[in-house]
């Protein structure tokens, strides 16, 4: 892939070196390459039915089953005490269902068998008799007093789980009052789902003779898992071991503890032997954690020039059967407080319900911070629906609301402290890219023509880079990262993280931050991840933290070993430490540049002539706990075209402006910000994970929840501007979720902006061909 001769790899030197570009491939396995001695394989059954009481459950004939190890049912685990597991939410969740199932292809027992098929064809054979119970899939529905209550287990009779709320009541109501403009909309962003390449699986391999569990897990925090696995089978944390192998893609989907798990740790100490459970693509789509699914009602004020006064959003949250949401515990609504965006808000208030419904659990940050690309969402909607309102160009609106550069580090009025940002450098780069101006004109062209074209704008502002840990943790476990470096004699370095990729390419560059620190090449250091046994304690890799916390972990530890480097070279070199200057990998005697060591050289003598009363070796753990959190930027342009015949939307160009700070790696940016496009593009215009009014989901494959391939993908022009986070080591501020958050406004402002002379203001998503073939032949342009 050829690269823009501006770019700049590691941490803003030019790229020079070869390595400076490479990726390093995964040196391990995907879970469904590892077999065990002995192994078993589980499959489970799930309910038909979305809400029914179990009248029974007949396993005779699966026991009957040639191969057939096990059956295990919720009256098992109850007698275990595991029939119900925590949640990352404070909620509780079946593990396999007892009593009742409260949604479609909830876990009702599972199977153990010698082989998959065995596995497969003894779940078939379990009876189960189920009693239909009302069905409730409307969060609205779900609130009336009428309302059947769904959760019997919980003391509340009532559907509602909390209520969360941010800002100024009074005040936004008194601003939004003396506006001279209230816009109003209804937006909803839909359920979705993360969709991994690879599906969620384990293997559980409990040994009877040393007591010992070792979970091989897909999974984004192997040691959360590790310490909630001991806290639910009050199994001691130091006799588990939780190893993450290679993994198909996260997006959030493989944070959350899944019943599948505990039952496969179940079953293995029950056989004293492995048991292995991969599921199915329907199962992952249809049980496993969803996204979104936000109802949103968003009040916007502003003067007659333009100026915004006021933001009200009030918010009906559908989560499913469980809160098995992954939000820091004093966020249940996550981040969403920041729908500011990018703009100078005098006032603000928000507000969240959460509700049950009859539909799979979830509400994961599926590649966003914890809800932060429902916020961005709807304020950069908002800010559209506004600018029809006020009959000004969108770009021109955002310019005039765009908090200014020198008022960083800004508080916002719910109560964020951005730490930098120069937004106006980025739209205005992204307008100059595409060619605004004339493209505006070429659009009153075409709508003369009777052709629809449109122009959609996205600024959006992200959150990210969890903790602090003063204020964030998840299941009382605080949001840190670490990074534990081994520079053996010869210079080589081991370097182990907290965190787990998915195929952001944390091996690159974790491996080029402490190279640069420490003056070796990259290929010198090993990068390793996903074992507890050796990894430091970290919290894993979602949210776009990795780099905020683990890459900053890394740079303090490299230059911790760097000080104590610092005083070897001095002793090697006859000289007072404060005499000796770190210069390009070289510890140089100050003054004497003819005089100096290497690292090599001085890792070396760590081993072999450190200074007297030095321990020696030279080795360091660093555990990075931020100041504060950063927050990405940037600015998204859509130009559409669309078929008037036939509803069909298509992309014709789209650039991407991002600011993520200091740019480690620009292909991994590039890669990065690509693949959240895709999927952003694809939520926009094909994905919903629907369900029926009786509680059947109509999305649990990919003839009905589409991807989208290489051919609907459109062609991303992309650039970056850079503003470095003032309290990171290294400047940088993550860029793995940027383009999801900020996409999908840029879709659907275009879309709608090809309408809006018809009196168009909103669409909701997913935007399909048969959606605008609707809306067109409503206002007599199609047939």
């Amino acid at each position: 892939m050829a690269l823009p001769e501006q770019a700049h790899a590691v941490l803003g030197h030019p790229v020079r070196r070869k390595e400076d570009m490479r990726f390093i491939q995964g040196r391990g396995r995907y879970l469904d390459d590892i077999v065990l001695p002995r192994m078993a394989y589980l499959a489970l059954v799930r309910s038909p039915y979305a809400h029914a009481r179990i009248r029974s459950i007949r396993v005779d004939a699966a026991k009957a089953i040639p191969g057939v190890l096990a059956v295990i049912t919720g009256e098992d685990l109850e007698e275990l005490g595991l029939a119900w597991m925590p949640t990352l939410a404070g909620d509780k969740q079946m593990v396999l269902a007892v009593g009742k199932v409260l949604f479609q292809y909830q876990e009702v027992a599972a199977v153990v068998g010698e082989t998959r098929e065995a596995a497969v064809d003894g779940a078939q054979a379990v009876e189960v008799d189920y009693e239909p119970l009302p069905v409730v899939v409307d969060p609205f529905r779900a609130l009336e007093p009428d309302a059947p209550v769904l959760r019997e287990d919980r003391e509340q009779k009532t559907n509602h789980i909390w209520h969360w709320e941010v800002g100024d009541r009074e005040a936004t109501e008194e601003a939004l009052r003396r506006s001279d403009v209230v816009i109003r909309e209804r937006i909803r962003f839909q359920r979705v789902h993360p969709a991994p390449l690879e599906p969620c699986g384990c293997i559980a391999d409990f040994d009877r003779i040393t007591g010992r569990l070792t979970l091989y897990v897909t999974s984004q925090a192997p040691h959360a898992y590790r310490t909630l696995l001991a806290l639910v089978t009050k199994l001691p944390e130091h006799m588990i071991r939780v190893i993450s192998p290679d993994i198909g893609g996260g997006f959030g989907n493989k944070v959350a503890v899944y019943p599948g798990y505990v039952c496969a740790v179940v079953a293995s100490m029950m056989l004293g032997r492995p048991v292995k459970w991969v599921e199915t693509r329907t199962e992952n789509l249809t049980s496993t954690s969803f996204a979104r699914d936000y109802h949103m009602m968003v009040e916007l004020g502003a003067t007659r020039e333009g100026k915004v006064t006021a933001l009200r959003v009030k918010t009906i949250a559908d989560h499913g059967a469980f809160d098995a949401s992954a939000n820091p515990t004093r966020f249940p609504a996550g981040l969403f407080s920041i729908c500011t965006g990018s703009y100078d808000f005098p006032v603000a208030f928000a507000e969240v319900d959460a509700v049950y419904t009859n539909k799979a659990p979830g509400g994961i940050s599926y590649r966003c911070s914890f809800r932060v690309t429902e916020a961005s969402y709807l304020i950069e909607r908002a800010m559209d629906i506004l600018a029809d309102e006020l009959g000004m160009d969108p770009a021109e609106l955002r310019r005039r609301n765009f908090i200014p550069p020198e008022k960083f580090p800004y508080r916002s009025a719910l109560g964020w402290t951005y730490d930098s940002g120069n937004y106006v450098a980025a739209l205005d780069r992204a307008l100059e890219l595409i060619g605004y101006e004339e493209l505006r004109r070429e659009q009153e062209e075409r709508r003369r023509r009777g052709e629809l074209m449109g122009i959609g704008i996205s600024s959006y502002t992200e959150i990210v880079g969890a903790g602090p840990s003063h204020t964030f943790d998840i299941a009382g476990l605080k949001m840190f990262d670490s990074c534990e470096i081994r520079v053996h004699p010869t210079g080589k370095i081991l370097a182990r993280f907290g965190t787990r990729h998915q195929g952001q390419g944390h091996e690159t560059t974790y491996a080029q931050i402490i190279a640069h620190e420490l003056g070796v090449s990259v290929e010198d250091v090993l990068v390793e991840e996903g074992d507890t046994d050796t990894a430091p304690y970290g919290l894993g890799t979602y949210a776009s933290r990795s780099t905020p916390t683990a890459g900053a972990a890394a740079a303090m530890c490299a230059r911790r070993i760097r000080e104590k480097a610092r005083k070897i070279a001095a002793h090697l070199l006859e000289a007072a430490e404060e005499d000796i200057v770190w210069e390009e990998g070289r510890f140089i005697v100050r003054g004497v540049p003819g005089k100096s060591v290497t690292f090599p050289q001085v890792a070396f003598a760590a081993y072999t002539n450190p200074p007297p009363g030095m321990e020696p070796g030279l080795e360091a753990v660093y555990y990075y706990d931020p100041p504060n959190l950063t927050f990405p930027f940037g600015t998204y342009v859509c130009v559409v075209d669309i078929d008037k015949g036939t509803g069909q939307v298509k992309v014709r160009r789209f650039v991407g402006v991002d600011d993520c700070g200091t740019v480690i790696n620009p292909m991994i940016v590039e890669g990065q910000i690509h693949g959240g496009l895709t999927e952003g593009f694809a939520i926009a215009f094909m994905q919903e994970i629907a369900y029926d009014e009786n509680g059947n989901c109509l999305s649990s494959n990919f003839t009905e929840y589409l991807i989208p391939t290489a051919v609907e993908t459109p062609r991303w022009e992309l650039d970056r501007t850079v503003t470095p986070s003032p309290h990171h080591p290294l400047g940088a501020k993550g860029v793995g979720e940027s383009a999801n958050v900020g996409s999908p406004a840029a879709f659907v402002n275009a879309v709608v902006d090809a309408l809006s002379h018809l009196g168009v203001r909103h669409i909701d998503m997913p935007i399909t061909p048969w959606k605008i073939w609707r809306i067109l032949r409503e206002h007599g342009i199609t047939e």
